[in-house]
């Protein structure tokens, strides 16, 4: 059993991918298996209708880490953002808002709302980067270690520390709420309006099987402002060619660096022999060997699917059992032969080119996850919806478009079981339309194609045990040095040789990058390969 390559990882998703470029360039011998006929994971795009390219499921980049573009020279491999400038929220009395680029512009919308929310509105953007700026500070870096805490964790600590005293009490107050409130209770300290508070509050609840009154939801919110493009902050994007080509263009450096990337190569096993990675076993029968596995995938995909869970320590297999994923989103994929026209903006263009939030009030947010808690997916749904041909014409033939619709509450646990979703497919797009077409007459008629993905969908097709798109909740108790276990927050495993690189790992889920930088880099830093 001589070991092939100093590391496998499993999983061609845009972490695992990171992950693989940089162990490559630093000169290890490296080998990517993806299950799947095309690389990216969730950050995926596919031609699934003639002349449409989609982005499946992941449909927005933001939160990936700009020193990762750096690093890894993504520019010349194609990495291209194209910036998402407004947020437009239309409402059913045919009113709307619209969030511009333009401050002053904006400024003038909320106040035919709410003269006191158009004023401390600046204030809030300004308080809200602040706070990203400083979990920059936690999310570029491994979590410390709080259970058994070394000397590099206690100086992490003590960083950390001196970074909290220097920001001043009102700094403190501001991240003791994140950490506590509801996304609700939140913004109710700052808006008074519900028609600007209710599109800004649905961060807080994107992946989450929460609503936004529950508790623990605005450092969701804030995990969504953290996004950052060319040094802005809060700054939103396309990627141009669909979110796919952001995986692409990390394999191409990965593969630039010597790293060898298979497709169609799904791995069913882990080889362990005398309680240590061996390497893997395909589903073809095909055993590979190696010195070290970083795995891609879910924790619970990884450590209870993938090994045998009774070879775990008892502590940590519990608290991966307890681990929660509870995935609560769908996706809706349309190939449009027309553009839409919203009744609050007829023939307007502008406010279609970032994204269109449906999301009228607190009280429908709130419904709408009432609805989810009795496993039933909601007839009234959030949409977050964006049609990206407006901005990239290559996603789309001349005067076609691209509408993706991403879709909170679809819970995966039905009250029927998760296993009836095939059976509720259809009901579950044609409410997602239905829904639209309130605000967009006409749509239904313009559809040449359409792609409904259900929690269950992502299980089976891309691997999303649950559908958890975040690889588990971002809750706090799944934050940090708790993820995903108490004490194994730092990518090791009890396995020896089987590191987790996912977004199960610190800091968490969305296109970042950074569990898959800081897992190979925490291996690199080892010596152990």
């Amino acid at each position: 059993m001589t070991p092939k390559y100093d590391a496998i990882v499993v999983g061609g998703g845009h972490n695992g991918l990171v992950a693989a470029a940089y162990l490559a360039k630093a000169g290890r011998k490296v080998l990517v298996l993806e299950r799947r006929h095309v690389l990216g994971g969730a950050a995926v795009s596919e031609e699934l209708y003639p002349g449409f390219t989609f982005s499946v499921c992941s449909y927005v980049v933001s939160l990936f880490r700009p020193h990762i573009v750096r690093e890894l020279e993504l520019t010349k491999h194609g990495y291209q953002i194209i910036p998402l400038e407004t947020s437009f929220t239309p409402l059913p009395n045919g009113d709307s808002l619209c969030r511009w680029p333009d401050s002053a512009k904006t400024r003038r919308e909320i106040a035919r709302f709410s003269l006191k929310d158009a004023e401390i509105y600046p204030e809030f953007g300004l308080a809200m980067s602040q706070m990203a700026k400083f979990v920059k500070n936690i999310i570029d870096h491994p979590a410390p270690d709080l259970i058994s805490p070394r000397l590099k964790d206690l100086l992490q600590l003590l960083r950390l520390g001196r970074h909290f005293k220097s920001a001043g009490s009102d700094f403190l107050q501001l991240h003791n709420q994140l950490l506590t409130m509801s996304a609700v209770d939140f913004l109710d300290q700052w808006f008074e309006s519900d028609v600007l508070k209710a599109p800004m509050a649905v961060s807080g609840i994107i992946g989450t099987y929460l609503g936004v009154r529950s508790p623990g939801t605005a450092y969701v919110l804030l995990h969504h402002y953290m996004g950052e493009i060319d040094g802005t902050f809060r700054a939103w994007g396309f990627s141009k060619g669909g979110t796919g080509a952001v995986s692409l263009a990390i394999a191409k450096a990965a593969r630039s660096f010597g790293a060898e990337i298979r497709t169609e190569a799904p791995v069913t096993e882990f080889l362990i022999k005398n309680n240590r990675i061996r390497g893997v076993v395909l589903e073809s029968g095909e055993e590979i060997y190696a010195h070290h596995v970083l795995s891609n995938m879910d924790p619970h995909r990884t450590f209870l699917k993938m090994i045998d869970p009774k070879i775990l320590p008892p502590e940590f297999k519990s608290q991966i059992e307890s681990y929660k994923l509870r995935g609560s989103s769908g996706k809706v994929n349309l190939a449009l032969d027309r553009l839409p026209q919203f009744i609050s903006r007829p023939h307007e263009i502008e406010p279609l080119r970032g994204d269109i939030a449906i999301a009228p009030s607190i009280d429908y947010l709130e419904k709408a996850y009432d609805e989810a808690k009795y496993g039933h997916y909601s007839k009234r749904p959030y949409l977050n919806v964006v049609i990206p041909s407006l901005s990239d014409p290559s996603v789309a033939p001349p005067g076609k478009h691209v509408m993706s619709i991403f879709v909170q509450y679809a819970p995966y646990h039905l009250k029927e079981g998760a296993h009836t979703w095939p059976q509720h497919r259809d009901a579950f797009g044609d409410t997602v339309i239905e829904t639209l077409e309130e605000y967009c007459p006409g749509l239904k008629e313009s559809i040449l194609y359409r792609q409904v993905l259900t929690p269950w969908d992502l299980e089976q097709e891309f691997g999303l045990t649950e559908g958890n798109i975040f690889h588990g909740e971002l809750s706090l108790e799944q934050l940090l040095f708790l993820r995903p276990a108490a004490g194994w927050a730092k990518y090791r495993t009890p396995i020896p040789g089987l590191w987790l690189c996912g977004s199960g790992a610190h800091p968490g889920g969305g296109i970042m990058g950074a569990p898959g930088e800081l897992a190979a880099k925490t291996l690199l830093q080892s010596g152990e390969i």
